[in-house]
């Protein structure tokens, strides 16, 4: 493998493109950020090219986030070119994830060390359900205390991380979300009831993070409304298709119900201290 250039940028997207469902996090770093350094999610990318196209890929954030996109598993020469470095986290398909945590030696449980369903939907294919009553509203005219405190719930209940100031983390979120304009408020007549977004966002595709329902209103079918709002608005700014990966079995259920299918499982390990890949 090797380092990739700004030149090679074109032929980098389009290989990310074509495994869009577990590139969502670098393909977007890559937009937003660029290959040049200066911001953590800046992208460096380790390429491997046969007969002239890229056959394999090794994307590195400037934080040190891995996303391998490794089909061809040439994990030999991605421990060459990545012993020294300093691993935060890795996130991708999980069987690519469970060989290459092994071959690096990154043995460690990370302080989030999930496998979860990975779902993919055509929006085509949407299913809306009946949402007379409810309307879709972004964040920012959302009473800004609660949806921080359902920000804070939620990094409890599904990302939890040891050490991690999470009422802090909650509030930056939020911010962001709202300079981001990428999440989106679901009311009942006049009253916030579930919080959804995207934490990846391309023109042609979207990935859905942090829907959110309390739990005084669960199972009543608020995320999949959200969900499926949300990508009603997307699909009409030309959006074609939405990825996600699902944090429970009630979750998988509410997805299904609007059209996504299962395409595999998706791994987000992250550790509480950086780990050190040795030769």
């Amino acid at each position: 493998m090797i380092l990739a250039t700004p030149e090679d940028r074109p032929a980098i997207e389009a290989f990310l493109t074509k495994h869009v469902a577990t590139s969502m996090f670098p393909l977007s770093n890559l937009r937003l950020h660029g290959m040049t350094g200066g911001h953590p999610r800046a992208m460096r990318f380790w390429v491997r090219w046969e007969a002239g196209k890229i056959a394999d890929l090794m994307p590195v954030s400037e934080e040190g986030y891995l996303f391998p996109q490794c089909p061809t598993a040439p994990w030999g020469q991605v421990k060459a070119v990545m012993t020294g470095a300093s691993v935060k986290g890795m996130l991708g398909d999980a069987r690519q994830i469970a060989t290459l945590r092994s071959v690096l030696g990154l043995l460690e449980q990370g302080g989030l060390d999930d496998e979860e369903p990975l779902y993919e939907l055509a929006l085509r294919d949407l299913i809306v359900p009946d949402c007379a009553g409810f309307t879709l509203r972004p964040l920012a005219d959302a009473p800004r205390d609660l949806i921080i405190s359902w920000r804070h719930a939620y990094l409890k209940e599904v990302l939890p991380m040891p050490g991690e100031d999470q009422a802090r983390k909650a509030m930056d979120d939020v911010e962001s979300y709202i300079a981001a304009d990428t999440h989106r408020a679901l009311y009942e007549g006049g009253m916030p009831v579930a919080m959804t977004g995207f934490n990846a966002v391309l023109p042609e595709a979207v990935q859905i993070g942090a829907v959110y329902t309390p739990p005084s209103d669960r199972s009543r079918g608020l995320a999949r409304r959200a969900v499926a709002m949300h990508l009603q608005e997307a699909a009409q700014n030309g959006v074609t298709s939405a990825i996600l990966f699902a944090a429970s079995p009630q979750a998988c259920k509410a997805y299904e119900a609007i059209g996504f299918a299962r395409i595999g499982d998706y791994t987000i390990l992250v550790y509480e201290t950086p780990q050190v890949i040795y030769g």
